[in-house]
């Protein structure tokens, strides 16, 4: 190691975590072996960012003073060194580059941690666990003892060793007496005596270890006792270390700093879940709103589904707007605009959410939704089409609501296709939005384009893939401006739900959409351009 600065060695360590990174990247690995890996390549990206902040202060590896800093590291580093033998250990036929490459960071783990060790030898006990270095800690972690020990001389020799590192302590002869400054106080650390009259050392042990509250205090046996099979039996129900009477004050020290340090890192680590959940219950509020619970939930799960970029689905398009609306808001002052928009966009969002859609867009009057993206299931176009009957059964409702309100009554049309898109996230890394890009989306707003007043048009790649017996009206075939291909649509007034006794069903053609008309001479042939989309939208 650099007598100076871990240099050097810093430049090891990054050169060892690019090569994992690259193992990531580059090979087809097992998830078992990935999510090692990754678990593997974290811990050196922490034991990199202490190094580097040593680097930074100009702390030689070898003159670390501050035992607070030294465990940090360690605890860095041998979460390093665990992961790579966990690896080893586990991976029934590593590489030859990933055996070779665990090697050498086990080398390397073991080699600091031996340096470490080197240093905290020359140190003198006083010095690695003096009173300035403790009291400098509790300056900033103002922290709390509980002692239970029935022998009174015991508690008052404990607390002033205790006190005089700057701690506070809570002395108590009985278990009662415990449990209640527990209840009133936080407690960092507790000092528990084994033999005790009434309810017991182990007793009380046991009832800590059981409570969610108190279950995370880290808890020092000091006792008497000294046979190694009562040490073993504390240890396994939970408490995390043993002292023997008479104590070491130095080893008691020792012992306060180590517990003191886990409880802290227990806090942080709970500070970060709580963090943590703040932000999941932030997603499902926010995206909630545009996304049912599923989606939502499938997201936090899977967090790589927030990353930049996209993937090719087949989705099926739903599309709606008001008609008329321009001639519409030009009537009406701005207020009751935007709370006849609220009235109808509200009330879509919420069809489409219970029907396992995403709320992609809203376009002024217009919206936008997606299923089968970010989630895909069997039966998209099924949900599609129930779900613009069910947008267009609300209507009734939507304008009695208006007509309370002193607004116009609305009405609207609804266009669904099916096909290929580019679903994923669209924008910057600061600023995105989940969308789909691709020439199904234009075909389904040519489609929409030529919906009546209440009607519902379905291209024919959605009926190809549908399931449902539905009710058709009237069929057309259309010919968008700037498309190729000729679009076939037919317009959907309602479905047949299954009968209760299935076997008066009649399954001769289950293959095909029931009343819905193939492709042919049956369907009137429309050509669409701008200003059609137009004159039909100001009627």
């Amino acid at each position: 190691m650099s007598n100076l600065v871990p240099t050097r060695e810093l430049v090891r360590l990054q050169g060892l975590q690019v090569k994992v990174g690259q193992l990531l990247v580059k090979n087809k690995l097992s998830e078992t072996l990935k999510d090692d890996l990754s678990r593997l390549y974290e811990a050196l990206e922490l034991s990199v960012a202490k190094l580097d902040d040593l680097n930074l202060q100009g702390i030689p590896l070898d003159g670390i003073d501050s035992p607070e800093i030294r465990h940090d590291i360690r605890n860095a580093i041998g979460i390093t060194k665990g992961y790579a033998e966990l690896i080893k250990d586990t991976e029934d036929s590593p590489s030859a580059t990933l055996s070779n490459l665990l090697d050498k960071i086990m080398l390397w783990s073991a080699k600091t941690i031996s340096t470490l060790e080197r240093t905290r030898r020359k140190q003198t006990d006083s010095n690695l666990f003096s009173l300035d270095v403790l009291k400098q800690q509790t300056d900033k972690h103002q922290s709390h003892i509980l002692i239970l020990d029935d022998e009174p001389a015991n508690r008052e020799l404990l607390s002033r060793h205790i006190q005089q590192l700057g701690l506070n302590t809570f002395a108590c002869a009985t278990a009662d007496e415990a449990y209640e400054v527990l209840r009133t106080n936080d407690i960092d650390l507790i000092l528990l005596d084994l033999i005790m009259p009434g309810v017991s050392g182990h007793e009380v042990l046991a009832d800590l270890k059981a409570s969610q509250l108190w279950r995370a205090i880290p808890v020092i046996i000091i006792s008497g006792m000294s046979d190694q099979a009562e040490v073993i039996k504390c240890i396994q129900a939970g408490a995390d270390d043993y002292l023997q009477k008479p104590f070491n004050k130095v080893l008691l020290q020792a012992r306060l700093h180590a517990g003191l340090n886990r409880k802290r890192w227990v806090d942080k680590e709970r500070d970060l879940s709580n963090e943590l959940e703040k932000s999941h219950r932030f997603i499902k509020n926010t995206f909630g709103r545009y996304l049912s619970t599923e989606i939502v939930s499938n997201l936090l799960d899977k967090p790589d589904g927030l990353d930049m970029g996209g993937q090719l689905q087949t989705v099926s398009i739903l599309m709606a707007d008001i008609r008329g609306f321009t001639t519409i808001s030009e009537s009406l002052p701005p207020q009751k605009v935007v709370r006849l928009l609220n009235n109808y966009l509200g009330t879509m969002a919420e069809i489409i959410m219970a029907h396992d859609g995403t709320v992609d867009e809203f376009i002024g009057d217009a919206i936008l939704a997606l299923f089968g993206a970010p989630v895909a299931k069997a039966d998209d176009s099924d949900r599609a089409i129930r779900c613009a009957l069910a947008m267009q059964a609300e209507m009734e409702a939507i304008n009695q609501r208006n007509i309370e309100q002193g607004l116009p009554s609305i009405k609207i049309g609804i266009g669904i296709n099916t096909g290929e898109v580019i679903a994923g996230n669209i924008g910057s890394i600061k600023r995105a939005k989940y969308g789909v890009v691709g020439h199904a989306v234009n075909v389904t707003s040519r489609i929409e384009d030529q919906t009546q007043p209440g009607e519902i048009l379905v291209a024919q790649s959605t009926l190809d893939h549908c399931t449902l017996s539905m009710h058709s009206g009237r069929q057309i075939r259309l010919q968008p401006k700037g498309v190729k291909e000729t679009i076939n649509v037919t317009a959907i007034n309602g479905i047949d739900e299954p009968a209760v006794n299935e076997s008066s069903i009649d399954n001769t053609d289950t293959d095909k959409p029931a009343n819905t008309k193939q492709a042919g001479d049956d369907y009137k042939n429309i050509s669409i351009n701008d200003d059609d989309s137009d004159r039909r939208k100001a009627n």
